[in-house]
């Protein structure tokens, strides 16, 4: 799948965010080494704390629909700008997709396509 494509999914995904407290509504969309895709968008609770993001989101379903090798991670905001993940998100990715993109999208139709490990080069990983 390109880039473009995963891009679209993602922005469907974010059509289905609740972000009733902050309104900015994120969506992504990972693609599977087998071209599965799953989607997420960011789920707020009064409770900041157990607010889910976009990206952990998609994630996380997969996971627990048994895939765990993952080639990229589309992510969009009602933002318009590159809208890039939080630490945690970042945390979630480098235990499944270190070594994999992440593809950017702002509302211009620009794209940035950069690595997991080149966010968080030091990321706390054990041994497998």
């Amino acid at each position: 799948m390109n880039n473009e494509d995963l891009i679209k999914k993602a922005h469907e995904a974010k059509e289905l965010a609740y972000a009733p407290y902050s309104n900015f509504k994120v969506g992504a969309a990972l693609l599977t080494k087998d071209g599965k895709i799953f989607t997420g968008c960011n789920i707020e609770n009064g409770s900041y704390g157990a607010t889910n993001c976009a990206e952990r989101t998609a994630i996380f379903k997969a996971v627990s629909e048994g895939y765990k090798n993952f080639e990229k991670i589309a992510i969009v905001s009602s933002g318009g700008e590159f809208t890039m993940p939080c630490g945690m998100c970042l945390q979630v990715m480098s235990e499944f997709m270190l070594d994999a993109d992440i593809i950017l999208s702002n509302d211009s139709g620009e794209i940035k396509v950069l690595k997991v490990k080149d966010f968080l080069p030091h990321s706390f990983v054990l041994k497998k």
